[in-house]
């Protein structure tokens, strides 16, 4: 069962494509009742206007859980690895998703000016500040939100902290999945980009603590 320690409401005001919905729908059994879901602080996201959803990231089901826990709200938007589009099905998917390809390890405008898009007409982006998963590691943080943020200063941040993922293929133990909505502290004046990445990665870490031992099994 789902649980929710706050306050639900309907989708928001931007149609969400059938391909997200489907998937969702898809994903429920596995995220809802598999990993016994819970939801915390739902109402920090907003249903509507440029929204970047900075997260932590230690599992490949991270994007899943954190969409899937969002959708009563928001469809989000994540900046994936490229690699993901190199099967013509799945990236048939992630493109009806409205998913964003990135290249890792290089400055790829491509990207970046899909991530602007999206934010310019209101939408809601998803970025991991860290860059890949931990893998039980602690990494620094990459600039990149930090300029997405300065690039669009009218979008409001509200971070999501996911934890429990790990767990999700120990088959026969169950996890105990749990996303938490939260808006970081106020940026201080003149706040660097790199500063406000950092900033929000240690808030992120400080909610859902680094977590390794996930097999090696992808969704």
């Amino acid at each position: 069962m789902e649980h929710h320690r706050s306050p639900g409401t309907t989708a928001g005001a931007r149609r969400i494509p059938l391909t997200y919905r489907v998937v969702m729908a898809a994903a429920g059994p596995i995220i809802r009742w598999w990993g016994r879901l819970e939801v915390v602080g739902l109402q920090h996201l907003p249903e509507q206007g440029a929204t970047i959803v900075p997260a932590n990231h230690d599992s490949a089901w991270d994007p899943m859980v954190i969409a899937y826990a969002a959708r009563r709200r928001r469809q989000i938007q994540a900046l994936a690895k490229d690699s993901l589009w190199k099967n013509p099905l799945v990236a048939r998917i992630l493109d009806g998703m409205g998913q964003i390809p990135v290249r890792r390890g290089q400055a790829d405008t491509d990207a970046l000016d899909a991530a602007l898009r999206c934010l310019s007409t209101g939408g809601c982006l998803g970025i991991f500040p860290e860059g890949s998963r931990s893998q039980g590691r602690q990494l620094r943080a990459r600039s990149g939100v930090g300029r997405l943020a300065q690039a669009v200063p009218q979008a409001r941040i509200v971070c999501a902290a996911v934890s429990g993922t790990v767990d999700i293929a120990r088959f026969p133990r169950r996890p105990r999945l749990t996303v938490t909505f939260f808006e970081p502290t106020p940026a201080p004046p003149s706040e660097s980009a790199t500063a406000l990445s950092s900033r929000l990665t240690a808030e992120l870490r400080a909610v859902a603590p680094v977590a390794s031992g996930e097999r090696d099994v992808k969704p």
